[in-house]
């Protein structure tokens, strides 16, 4: 009896360990999401070479 005891303490434990970091995710995923976009979308114009410029949708084009 014992040992089912134990079993289900760490069950419940780990239940409320996958609770809490998902909660955690669920409240910092509109930052998150906002970083990525920031680094990856329109942070992409300040990697055009000279004499171009970004374009939502096109990239880099002359102008």
């Amino acid at each position: 009896m014992k040992e089912a005891t134990g079993e289900l303490n760490m069950t419940v434990i780990t239940i409320v360990a996958i609770a809490v970091i998902g909660g955690i995710l669920a409240l910092m995923w509109g930052p998150i999401t906002n970083w990525i976009s920031g680094s990856f979308g329109t942070g992409a114009a300040t990697t055009c070479p000279d004499g171009q410029r970004w374009v939502e949708g096109q990239g880099c084009v002359k102008g």
